[in-house]
C-alpha cells in the first residue's frame, strides 16, 4: 500500500467532489471512507486508476450519507449524476483547493488550521505545535472552521497571504515532521509564483529552496540531527541555492519587503558563508530586526537572540534573551515555546562556559521537544556537557 500515493492524491479527490456540489464537511468524511476502503481492498486488487477509483468510491459514499440524512433529501436527485467508473482527468486541483479552502467567512487562522487538516494532511496535534496552542484549543478551533463552512458555496477564494502561510507551515511540516510533505508544498508554491505576480510568492518559494538545499546534511546516517554549524556543507544542493537567491534578489529588487522575503535573505545569508565562522552575523541580526518588525513573533525574538551572541558574544546575546524575558514576564503572555526558549538559553549559557547551567536548561528542553528527533538531540546535548563537567 503506497501511503504517499493516496495522501498526494487526496486534496484533488476531495477537490472534485466539493465542484459536484457536496459540501465540505461531507466531501471530506467520504474521501477519508474511500482511503480506508483502499486500504482494504487495494493490497488484494489493485485498481488500474487510482484516482478514478478513490473519486467513484469517495462519490458513492458521499450519496450514501446523502440518503441516510433524512434533512438532506433533497440530495438524492444527485443519485442521476453519478459518474460511471472510469479515467478520471488529469487535473491538478490542489492549490485550488487551498484557496478555497481559504474562504472569506473564516478569519486567516481558522482558514490555515482548516485547509492543513483537510488539504495538508496534518494531524491536529502537528498544528496545535505549529501555532504553540494546546491540541484541545487547535480541536475547537477546526471544528468551527467545519461548522462556519458546512452548506457554504466555495465559489469565493481566500486571500494569496492565507495560503502562503499554509504552504509554509506545510513545508515545515514535512521537513521537520513526521510526514514528508516538503517537496510538495514547493511544487505549489512553484505553481502559485507562476500563476501570480506577487514578492513574497517569490519570497516563500525561495525561501523553501534555500532550506531545502540543506536537507540532506540535516541528519546523521543514525537519524539523529546535525546543527547547522556542524552540517557538512558539501551535500548542500548549489543548484537548489543558486535559484533561490536569484529568485530573491528578483524579489527583493522590487522594494516590497516582507516576512517571507526577510526569511529568504536570511537562509541566503547561511547558505552563502563557506563555513560556519564565516556567517555573516553581523548582517543576519540586521534581518532579524526588520523580521521582528514585520512580524513580532516570538521565535523571531528567540532566533534574533541567538544571531546577536554569535556577533557580539554569548554575554550579548544572553542580555538580549533576559530583556525578552523582562519585557513579558509571564511565559504565557510571552508566547515563547518552551523548548525552542530553554534550547537557546542553554545554548548561550553553554558559549559562555556556564556548563552546568546549560545541562540543565537542554534537559528542560528535551523534555517539552515535539519530536522525537530534537528530543534526542537535546538530550544527547545535556549528556555531552554533563560528561564533560564529570569526567
Amino acid at each position: 500500500m503506497n501511503e504517499a500515493l493516496l495522501r498526494s492524491l487526496t486534496p484533488s479527490v476531495l477537490a472534485v467532489l466539493v465542484r459536484r456540489g457536496a459540501d465540505f464537511a461531507a466531501a471530506e468524511d467520504a474521501v477519508q471512507d474511500a482511503l480506508v476502503e483502499a486500504v482494504r481492498v487495494w493490497p488484494a486488487d489493485p485498481p488500474r486508476d487510482v484516482k478514478g477509483w478513490l473519486v467513484t468510491v469517495a462519490w458513492r459514499r458521499f450519496l450514501d450519507a446523502t440518503r441516510a440524512d433524512a434533512a438532506r433529501r433533497r440530495r438524492e436527485d444527485l443519485v442521476d449524476e453519478e459518474p460511471a467508473p472510469g479515467p478520471a482527468p488529469a487535473v491538478d486541483d490542489t492549490l485550488q483547493l487551498y484557496f478555497l479552502c481559504a474562504h472569506p467567512s473564516l478569519t486567516p487562522s481558522s482558514a490555515v488550521a482548516l485547509t492543513l487538516r483537510a488539504v495538508g494532511g496534518l494531524t491536529t496535534r502537528q498544528i496545535a505545535q505549529a501555532y504553540l496552542v494546546p491540541e484541545a484549543t487547535m480541536a475547537q478551533r477546526i471544528s468551527r472552521a467545519k461548522r462556519t463552512v458546512s452548506g457554504v458555496r466555495f465559489d469565493r477564494p481566500g486571500d494569496v497571504a492565507t495560503v502562503l502561510r499554509v504552504l509554509y507551515l506545510v513545508f515545515n511540516e514535512g521537513y521537520s515532521g513526521d510526514v514528508d510533505l516538503a517537496a510538495e508544498a514547493i511544487r505549489l508554491t512553484r505553481q502559485l509564483a507562476a500563476a501570480i505576480d506577487h514578492p513574497e510568492v517569490a519570497g516563500l518559494l525561495a525561501l523553501m529552496l534555500l532550506h531545502h538545499a540543506r536537507r540532506a546534511a540535516r541528519t546523521a546516517p543514525d537519524g539523529s540531527l546535525v546543527p547547522l554549524a556542524e552540517q557538512e556543507r558539501g551535500r548542500w544542493d548549489t543548484k537548489s541555492i543558486a535559484e533561490g537567491v536569484e529568485i530573491l534578489q528578483a524579489a527583493l529588487a522590487r522594494d516590497r519587503l516582507g516576512e517571507f522575503q526577510a526569511q529568504a535573505a536570511i537562509a541566503a545569508l547561511h547558505a552563502d558563508a563557506p563555513t560556519a565562522e564565516e556567517t555573516d552575523w553581523v548582517q543576519i541580526v540586521e534581518w532579524y530586526d526588520e523580521l521582528a518588525r514585520l512580524t513580532d513573533s516570538p521565535v523571531v525574538r528567540l532566533n534574533r537572540a541567538v544571531a546577536v551572541g554569535e556577533a557580539d558574544g554569548p554575554r550579548a546575546g544572553l542580555a538580549a534573551l533576559a530583556a525578552l524575558d523582562d519585557s513579558s514576564p509571564s511565559s504565557s503572555s510571552r508566547g515563547y515555546p518552551v523548548p525552542r526558549h530553554a534550547a537557546v538559553a542553554a545554548y548561550l549559557h553553554e558559549r559562555d562556559g556556564d556548563l552546568a547551567t546549560a545541562a540543565r536548561l537542554y534537559a528542560e528542553a528535551a523534555q517539552k521537544a515535539p519530536n522525537l528527533a530534537e528530543r534526542d538531540h537535546l538530550t544527547r546535548q545535556a549528556a555531552r556537557l554533563n560528561a564533560r563537567r564529570c569526567p
